[in-house]
């Protein structure tokens, strides 16, 4: 009560306002309801229209012909050189396939003896003609196809899992473009409404209505909305740098532009349902699986390879007037080598596949319920600042600064209110911008678009 009393009657005038204001609030809200589609509290009625606080809910202004997040994506797929260096390798393990159905090539041999001698009885011309060809045993062809052609599946589900992984990069720069974009929107916007705020005041100022030492200390914040907007410079154009050369851009240029939403979506497909659908699609988990086939075709030609190939020959000779015809075959006695160390190797290796394959199914499991959680609690968060705390800082920041303005309060707490909008609006935005990172997150983990 002795404060009160202590107070100017200009500063008891305006803490009348403000009281006044406050207390028809609530009325003004059941006067003129809002609209279930606008996130905006609108000030109570009675307010300065001059009052304008910036919403981060808003969208970011784009300029004409900026991309979408799905023509980002579809530029990505056809530009990244990442992806055309994995589709490059692809094609090379494909052609192996040829490499391995090719059949062994024939030998062909030519001799001939005494020719340059004269030809005669005793002497006479010797030539003679050989093919030989080496026969495979134990279906070495077959195997080596299969492992040929399942190698192959196993670099295309490498290929789409990186993919995979690179969508997720351009996601992600994109998510970091568009909240840079919204940071910088909301700095430059604050930065405007405070100068505004700085120019009332002066005028208060040159008037007598405020001391010299509180318009300087106004004035002296400027300087950290004009390092929010450098900040916000810098930040965008490192985004837009990093989304660019993601998507196969060889030069960055400035007038590159994004536009989306900066409200994240909700995921309207349940847990259980992502799991089954990363069990189903992870391309990770399908190579690893594959590589179950590589191995077991690896080891079947193994056995293969610890049989006899026999080597057949037909052999014709000419001396002189005489013609003769022959054969022979060579087989190899493998009395010590059956290929023994191989096929162990490769015993081993088919059971080191198994267990990879069980630590990949074991992983996508865990990934999706990472994801998940990260989502869960992202989401929660974010929209608590969208449907409560953005609202409440609008209206706490819309009052001080009224009641500043009409000598109803100290410029501390008008500077409080100012500190704790900024804070706010920039904690609203990390929030918007990890629950779109998660969403993103459990889009890769599950194998599944989640945003349309």
């Amino acid at each position: 009560m002795t404060s009160i009393i202590n107070l100017r009657p200009k500063q008891l005038a305006g803490l009348a306002l403000v009281l006044s204001f406050a207390a028809i609030a609530p009325l003004s809200a059941q006067v003129q309801p809002q609209s279930s589609s606008d996130t905006t509290q609108q000030p109570p009625l009675g307010y300065a229209n001059s009052i304008h606080v910036p919403d981060p809910r808003k969208p970011v202004p784009a300029k004409l012909g900026a991309y979408t997040l799905a023509q980002v994506i579809d530029m990505a797929r056809t530009k990244n050189l990442t992806l055309l260096a994995a589709q490059r390798n692809l094609q090379a393990v494909r052609a192996q396939e040829i490499q391995a159905g090719v059949r062994q090539n024939p030998n062909l041999g030519v001799a001939g003896t005494d020719v340059t001698e004269p030809d005669s009885a005793n002497n006479p011309y010797n030539y003679s003609v050989q093919i030989s060809r080496l026969f495979e045993r134990g279906n070495k062809r077959e195997w080596r196809l299969d492992s040929a052609r399942a190698t192959t599946a196993q670099t295309e589900a490498q290929l789409q899992d990186t993919t995979r992984q690179t969508i997720l990069s351009v996601k992600t720069a994109f998510t970091q473009m568009l909240m840079a974009k919204a940071s910088l929107q909301l700095a430059t916007d604050s930065l405007s409404e405070f100068q505004h705020e700085v120019d009332i005041s002066h005028d208060r100022y040159q008037a007598g209505d405020l001391s010299k030492i509180d318009f300087e200390r106004l004035d002296l914040q400027l300087a950290s909305f004009e390092s929010d907007e450098a900040t916000g410079l810098v930040n965008l154009r490192q985004a837009s740098d990093q989304l660019q050369t993601l998507i196969g851009i060889d030069i960055p240029t400035a007038d590159f532009d994004i536009t989306g939403e900066v409200v994240p979506p909700v995921v309207t497909q349940t847990q259980a349902e992502l799991t089954q659908d990363a069990l189903d699609k992870r391309p990770d988990f399908a190579a690893a699986k594959f590589a179950i086939s590589v191995a077991e075709a690896n080891q079947k030609l193994a056995y293969a390879n610890g049989t006899t190939d026999p080597t057949l020959e037909a052999e014709y000779d000419r001396a002189g007037t005489e013609n003769t015809a022959g054969f022979s075959v060579n087989i190899p006695l493998r009395i010590f080598d059956h290929n023994q160390g191989n096929k162990k190797t490769a015993v081993f290796q088919t059971e080191a596949s198994k267990f990879t394959a069980a630590a990949a199914h074991n992983q996508v499991i865990s990934d999706v319920d990472q994801a998940w959680v990260n989502y869960a609690q992202s989401k929660r968060l974010s929209d608590r600042y969208t449907q409560h705390y953005l609202d409440e800082t609008t209206d706490v920041l819309s009052i001080a600064q009224f009641a500043f303005e009409h000598g109803g309060i100290a410029l501390i707490d008008y500077l409080d209110a100012v500190r704790d909008t900024r804070t706010t609006d920039a904690a609203a935005i990390s929030a918007y911008q990890q629950t779109w990172l998660a969403i993103h997150q459990l889009s890769a983990a599950s194998a599944t678009e989640l945003v349309p």
